[in-house]
């Protein structure tokens, strides 16, 4: 008696990742897993960073000298991204939850998608700008 799943049961999850098959609702839900996750290390990230104002002003002022670096400013740009993927999402999916939409998904994630790079790469400019 075979007790092993069949291969293609065995590595299902994989599909999540492979983008070929061209379902738009597994890029937007992957999407949204992503980013909460994303966002929760951020928050987590953010309440242990705002710990160094107890070190007083000196300690402070060096942590702000990190944070205008490059590579900080590149992770506010992927905060960013995180920020207006996930909630533009999330305005999409509480529209279809109230009726609003349901229909037409598809081009509703299309435009709110096309909405956030906009934003995004006017908040990466500002951002890079200082």
């Amino acid at each position: 008696m075979n007790l092993s799943l069949p291969e293609n049961k065995r590595l299902r999850f994989l599909r999540w990742f492979d983008f070929r098959s061209g379902r738009l609702g597994m890029i937007a839900y992957i999407l949204n897993r992503v980013t909460a996750i994303g966002l929760v290390v951020y928050l987590y990230l953010h309440l242990a960073v705002l710990s160094i104002l107890a070190g007083g002003p000196a300690q402070w002022d060096a942590f702000v000298q990190i944070a205008r670096s490059p590579l900080f400013l590149t992770l506010d740009v992927i905060l960013l991204a995180g920020i207006l993927i996930h909630g533009l999402n999330g305005l999409r999916i509480a529209l279809t939850g109230f009726g609003v939409g349901v229909r037409g998904q598809k081009p509703l994630f299309v435009a709110f998608m096309l909405v956030a790079a906009v934003a995004l790469i006017a908040g990466a400019l500002k951002i890079f700008a200082g």
